[in-house]
């Protein structure tokens, strides 16, 4: 017999399936593609009357909280620079309280059993009469 005839095993030389590129298998899916979450976005029709009152009292209370420390600092810096003339309030610039246990008499006098009495020398003024301020220190200016 002639080699005229295709026999099955020249048919499969002839075709060479080495140099086509591999096609993908039919039963394997492509991967899932992602969806895009958009971010949230502030429209002009989202802002109703609550949300601005909220706005504002938010930058209002952020402008009172830095302001009014603000304020008060200025305020103790500015004291501090002026001279301090205000007499102290206890003992109205003298720098001396009169003894409350003897009333400033400098005596204590003790009324003892049967209408007798006993003189004795304060022992919390040690009979001066009057004690150092303790609010200005005896300087007789009301400290800030």
């Amino acid at each position: 017999m002639a080699a005229t005839s295709s026999s099955p095993l020249t048919t499969l030389h002839s075709s060479s399936f080495l140099s086509s590129a591999p096609s993908p298998p039919c039963n394997v899916a492509a991967p899932p593609r992602r969806r895009r979450v958009p971010y949230p976005r502030i429209r002009a029709i989202d802002l109703d009357q609550n949300t601005i009152v909220a706005i504002s009292v938010g930058v209002v209370s952020i402008a009172v909280g830095i302001g009014v420390p603000v304020f008060y600092e200025t305020q103790i810096d500015n004291a501090s620079k002026r001279e301090n003339t205000q007499p102290c309030f206890p003992c109205s610039g003298s720098g001396a309280q009169v003894c409350r246990f003897c009333a400033g008499k400098g005596i204590v006098t003790v009324v003892l059993g049967a209408g007798e009495t006993e003189e004795s020398k304060c022992v919390n003024c040690e009979g001066i009469g009057s004690l150092t301020c303790t609010t200005c220190q005896g300087s007789g200016i009301q400290p800030r």
